[in-house]
């Protein structure tokens, strides 16, 4: 694979984690200080909790795919390193999933006392995508340990 490609998947890597991180300093902080309504600031704070919660195995998943791209760089993309990087990014995807579904309740409360419906249906759009994640990053892990048997099984018949 040519540098140029991972290059590009680094770049959108970050590119990825800035609106987040730009949210988490910016966004939540003012909705935390100052609710828009104080009514709901009970129901509100457990969900700004659970966000910045879920930012923490989202970086770190980033970092791993960082080092995943690294790895392919250097020539290293069928090792045990990129299988254990998979295994991590499949471990903080299924925690953001479960942080999301341990807020959904929240939610729901805050959608019944401002009668929005469609809110429930919004937030779990971050579950199913995390879930998906989880379960794509699980069946390329199972790929790639074949892919690495199959490999040293040749290395050792050669």
């Amino acid at each position: 694979m040519k540098h140029g490609t991972t290059l590009f998947l680094k770049v959108a890597v970050i590119f990825i984690g800035l609106p987040v991180l730009a949210l988490c300093i910016f966004g939540l902080h003012k909705l935390a200080v100052n609710p828009v309504n104080p009514h709901y600031a009970h129901i509100l704070y457990p969900i700004i909790i659970g966000i910045y919660l879920s930012a923490l195995p989202f970086f770190f998943a980033l970092y791993q795919a960082f080092k995943l791209l690294n790895y392919i760089d250097m020539g290293n993309a069928f090792s045990e390193l990129s299988v254990e990087a998979l295994k991590k990014i499949k471990y903080c995807a299924a925690i953001i999933s479960a942080l999301y579904v341990l807020m959904l309740p929240f939610v729901y409360l805050l959608a019944k006392k401002d009668d929005a419906p469609g809110l429930i249906i919004i937030a779990m759009i971050p579950v199913f995508t995390s879930l998906v994640i989880a379960v794509f990053a699980a069946v390329l892990q199972m790929l790639l340990k074949e892919a690495i048997e199959i490999k040293s099984e040749n290395d050792l018949t050669v």
